[in-house]
């Protein structure tokens, strides 16, 4: 039954287009996967960083309300404003969408969410290095295929040049026998 439902492909019978094609398919979904575990990186990270926000902005105390802060509109840009409570913050659940937690309960989530994002990088990891293991057999069957083609076409090559070396050394040995001196 595990050979049903992990079919396996000599890799040597398949022609060196064919190879190409599985090569290019395994790089293309490699450089997907890459990518998407980039971002999952870089948004874990901001995660920590709206935890550690909270953390030093809110819960270590010392900000009253109305105190001057810079708000972050984007990653690079921030704009004035004053602190309007300590006992609530908005918390970003995605799609524009935010909500009022108090400090413990928003670090509390902003702390499930890059444990959820951990396990999913872990995931995502051990499916990055199958792809290019993957890739891997699929390099060297075609070198394997490429070598095996080129030695018999060498191999084939060299008979031929044998042959012809055998007729010449023979065809010199009766121009040498028959006497060539005319002369």
């Amino acid at each position: 039954m595990a050979a049903k439902d992990n079919p396996s492909v000599n890799l040597s019978t398949l022609p060196i287009p064919q190879l190409t094609s599985i090569k290019n398919q395994l790089t293309q979904e490699l450089q997907h996967l890459t990518s998407s575990f980039t971002q999952l990186r870089a948004a874990q990270a901001k995660f920590r960083d709206c935890i550690n926000s909270i953390r030093d902005g809110i819960e270590k105390g010392g900000r009253e309300e109305g105190t001057p802060i810079l708000v972050p509109l984007t990653p690079s840009l921030y704009v004035p404003g004053k602190l309007a409570s300590t006992d609530t913050v908005l918390v970003d659940v995605g799609t524009g969408f935010y909500l009022e937690k108090t400090p413990p309960d928003a670090r509390q989530f902003y702390m499930s969410k890059v444990d959820d994002l951990g396990k999913n990088l872990k995931d995502l990891e051990k499916i990055v290095q199958g792809k290019q293991g993957n890739l891997n057999v699929v390099e060297d069957g075609m070198r394997n295929t490429i070598l095996r083609r080129s030695g018999r076409q060498l191999t084939g090559a060299a008979t031929v040049l044998r042959q012809r070396m055998m007729s010449e050394s023979t065809s010199s040995s009766q121009d040498a026998k028959g006497g060539g001196g005319n002369g």
